[in-house]
């Protein structure tokens, strides 16, 4: 089938979230200028740069309570600041927990029973017990085409790698099987990887 989104897609749910899978996921939190705490997951994330190393993730939709945006991107334009929590497959349901559309009072850490500790680096929470944390000043804000689509541009100045994760000096996956969204509610996890070698390598 062919369909120019302008026009629908006339199935009875939107695919386009399908088709671009799957997507890791960057659990952002943030730090209000108030001192709320916030921590919620987007799966429009990736990194961006190798040096300086760089990641964006991109916020969709609104809250009444913010402003044209959520919680996540206001607090980032006041505070400049923001950690991405790596989500293992094992917080998955905690991880769920913090997706809900909470009131900027609601502290997700604690409405999940999620333990944090401050970043080193920034004035911000981090999982405690994520794989890997990425602590980011802000870059930019881009607002993209559409009603409340606002990308988020950090670099990443502190890294946080969980120990049990590192074998033979390597970051391994398998250790922690990170967790990605697919389409519609569907999610998956990484528990098999290869290698390839580039051409000349």
């Amino acid at each position: 089938m062919f369909y120019r989104p302008e026009d629908g897609h006339g199935l009875p749910h939107n695919p386009f979230n399908a088709i671009v899978t799957p997507r890791p996921i960057g659990w952002i939190s943030t730090r209000g200028s108030d001192g709320s705490e916030n921590l919620a997951p987007y799966s429009f994330f990736n990194a961006v740069a190798y040096v300086p190393p760089q990641v964006m993730f991109a916020s969709t939709s609104a809250k009444p309570d913010r402003d044209g945006t959520k919680d996540s991107v206001a607090n980032i334009r006041d505070t400049g600041v923001f950690c991405v929590n790596v989500v293992e497959y094992a917080a998955r349901d905690v991880m769920n927990v913090t997706s809900g559309p909470w009131d900027k009072e609601v502290d997700e850490f604690a409405k999940a029973g999620i333990e944090r500790v401050d970043c080193d680096t920034i004035p911000c929470s981090r999982v405690v017990n994520a794989p890997a944390n990425l602590e980011c000043k802000l870059t930019q804000i881009v607002q993209l085409p559409g009603e409340a689509n606002f990308a988020v541009f950090g670099e990443v100045i502190g890294v946080h790698m969980r120990d049990d994760c590192i074998k033979d000096g390597m970051f391994d996956v398998t250790t922690f099987q990170p967790l990605a969204r697919l389409g519609y509610k569907d999610y998956t996890y990484v528990k098999d990887v290869f290698s390839l070698n580039r051409p000349g390598e």
